[in-house]
């Protein structure tokens, strides 16, 4: 592998070159009782920026401090390529954290801060320095080195953190919830930041959150987790718009969950009696064999359903009872026979008022089914 120009830091040697993350059976059990991870199996490819996300409770955390050796699995194993890392210390990992809290020391400068696990590995002082200077270059805090922690700003400080991390020349870097201390607007710029960095120098990034736009935006990949188990793994296009299971929809943004009655299963798609009305879209999950009177969920994305279309499917009546104006977007309730329908019309120069009778209309590749 070629080096990188940002890893000229290191002197001659190039960056390790980072092999796929395997999770196999994993299980984890706290005091005899509570199961955080319940026999997960999953793969992240070399390279990729993986996100696992989930409520509160999910395991996540969990799954990523197994991965970087913070806890051992009760049952199961972790690889690094070939390597079975499950029993090794983590710094013999060559994994980085990246922590919610920045873990910074207020009494070293950034440099210094930078420094700390390079000095820990008795790396010669001038080569920590080469070091030091080139990771600041890599989150753009060139010339930032001699400050105090305490006159950076929180996204400076995050991008310290990152820099810490970086220097040690990680194979894998592993983020936990890093973006939610800071506001709204510094967390865009972060999300694009850890992106670039990770893409850059080659790395593996697993990346924990619970902020489902934040994992829409940045990831190659992702795995929702529910009680420690794993709900589905795609790519956020294929989480999104294709979930396999109500949770997964409902988790992953918004959407308008209907529950029917099977009427019929052809050719992918799922027939779906609800309130008397028919209900079409497509079948997700491999595993689920419908069957007449079997009970379904619908799930239907709020900009999915398309006011006033002529010759739609899925086309139903229905009365605006609430409307809020979101600038480049309008959000509608309406009231239907499908129950209450949240839409949300892209086109921001065609309003329509509270108590209006609307078309709705939805393509049936654009809604998805699957069982109760």
């Amino acid at each position: 592998m070629a080096c990188d120009l940002l890893w000229r830091v290191v002197g001659e040697e190039c960056a390790p070159e980072m092999e796929a993350i395997r999770i196999e059976n994993v299980r984890k059990v706290f005091g005899g009782a509570v199961t955080a991870l319940d026999g997960l199996d999953l793969e992240v490819g070399a390279g990729e920026l993986f996100f696992l996300l989930g409520a509160s409770g999910c395991g996540k955390t969990t799954l990523l401090r197994c991965i970087a050796g913070l806890e051992t699995p009760t049952q199961g194993k972790i690889f690094f390529g070939d390597t079975d890392v499950t029993n090794l210390a983590p710094h013999k990992r060559e994994a980085a954290m990246v922590f919610q809290s920045y873990a910074l020391w207020p009494h070293l400068t950034v440099g210094q801060n930078i420094a700390f696990g390079l000095e820990e590995r008795k790396v010669p002082k001038a080569e920590i320095k080469r070091r030091v200077e080139e990771a600041l270059d890599m989150v753009q805090l060139g010339g930032y080195g001699e400050r105090s922690i305490d006159q950076m700003s929180g996204g400076q400080q995050q991008r310290v953190s990152l820099a810490r991390a970086l220097v040690v020349r990680p194979r894998c870097l592993l983020l936990d919830e890093p973006l939610s201390n800071l506001d709204a607007q510094l967390r865009v710029e972060m999300r694009r930041e850890i992106r670039r960095i990770v893409k850059d120098n080659g790395l593996t990034g697993i990346y924990v959150t619970h902020d489902q736009e934040e994992a829409l935006a940045m990831a190659d990949r992702m795995a929702v987790l529910s009680w420690g188990k794993i709900g589905q793994v795609g790519t956020p296009e294929e989480v999104y718009r294709r979930p396999v299971n109500s949770y997964v929809a409902g988790f992953i943004g918004e959407t308008n969950l209907i529950t029917g009655e099977v009427m019929e299963a052809r050719d992918g798609h799922c027939f779906v009696k609800v309130n008397g009305a028919a209900l079409v879209g497509a079948i997700t999950s491999g595993n689920w064999q419908p069957m007449p009177g079997d009970p379904a969920t619908v799930s239907v994305r709020p900009e999915v359903w398309r006011l006033h279309r002529q010759d739609g499917e899925n086309e139903f009546e229905g009365k605006i009872v609430e409307r809020s104006y979101l600038g480049q977007r309008i959000e509608y309730f309406i009231e239907t026979v499908l129950g209450r329908q949240q839409v949300v019309e892209m086109d921001p120069h065609v309003i329509h008022e509270i108590g209006d009778q609307v078309t709705l209309h939805a393509r049936h590749r654009d809604v998805v089914v699957f069982g109760k």
